[in-house]
């Protein structure tokens, strides 16, 4: 691999910048790019280091890097250099092809508050591949191996600056939920959960509500948060946000993938 190639990548990577990497596979015929070559395309779909041809290649290419890093999955491409038709319109007389791949950063899972749910929610978000920040005054760092930052000194909560493609689980035990609530919502991030009982969830939403916060504002409070899991522990819990945070991640239903009423375990009672 071509040191600009890596030395690209690493300093992408370290940046938290999508990016996607080109890699030519297999070439016939007359093409300019040969097996192995490589390619960087960013977020804007531009060429930033590497190479895998011109003109036809690389457009296609720079294309179908964009979507790749729009639905976040490899592709392998077939790029016709022999056919002004069918192909990619420049009659080069060659074939490729190319393997995409996107690389995304981790979105940040943001757990403000502290104790055993929100140092489970830490836990399992770290081991779906989230990148965990914890932003809460009495958080122990000892408590969470796994996170990536510990704020301890965000009393005003300014430092709670999540992006688009990140979660934000409020488990405050109702120390400043309503406070955090606020910061939280005027971000940009996909999910916005608390976790509390439905007394304590309303008056939350009845102070955000008088506080000026309209009803689509409010309708992106998840609240009670996570699946219905039956949970009861600490630990159940934090299983059920961080499921529901996969879900929508994934896209997904959240149904049994089991559909078969025979397969199903008996309820037990008392467990």
């Amino acid at each position: 691999m071509a040191a600009d190639v890596l030395h690209k990548m690493v300093e992408m990577h370290e940046q938290g910048k999508p990016f996607a990497v080109a890699t030519v596979i297999e070439t016939t015929g007359s093409v300019s790019a040969k097996t192995g070559a490589k390619a960087v395309v960013d977020g804007s779909g531009r060429v930033v280091a590497g190479w895998v041809g011109g003109g036809c290649a690389e457009s296609t290419t720079r294309s179908t890097a964009l979507d790749c890093l729009e639905s976040g999955v490899a592709r392998v491409i077939e790029i016709d250099m022999d056919d002004e038709i069918l192909g990619v319109g420049m009659p080069c007389g060659g074939h490729m092809r190319v393997y995409v791949e996107p690389n995304l950063p981790r979105p940040g899972l943001w757990v403000m508050g502290h104790g055993r749910v929100a140092e489970c929610v830490a836990l399992f978000g770290d081991a779906v591949g989230l990148e965990v920040i914890i932003n809460d005054p009495a958080a122990d760092p000892v408590d969470y191996p796994e996170g990536a930052r510990v704020i301890q000194d965000d009393l005003d909560y300014g430092q709670l600056q999540p992006k688009a493609q990140d979660y934000v689980v409020i488990a405050t035990q109702h120390k400043g939920d309503h406070e955090s609530m606020q910061q939280a919502l005027r971000s940009p991030a996909r999910y916005v959960a608390l976790i509390a009982s439905r007394k304590r969830a309303g008056l939350v939403m009845d102070y955000l509500r008088d506080a000026g916060f309209g009803q689509a504002d409010l309708g992106r409070v998840v609240t009670p948060a996570g699946l219905d899991l039956g949970a009861r522990t600490p630990e159940e819990i934090a299983q059920c946000v961080v499921s529901e945070i996969v879900m929508r991640r994934r896209g997904a239903s959240g149904a049994p993938m089991c559909l078969d009423p025979a397969q199903s375990p008996p309820k037990l009672v008392g467990a």
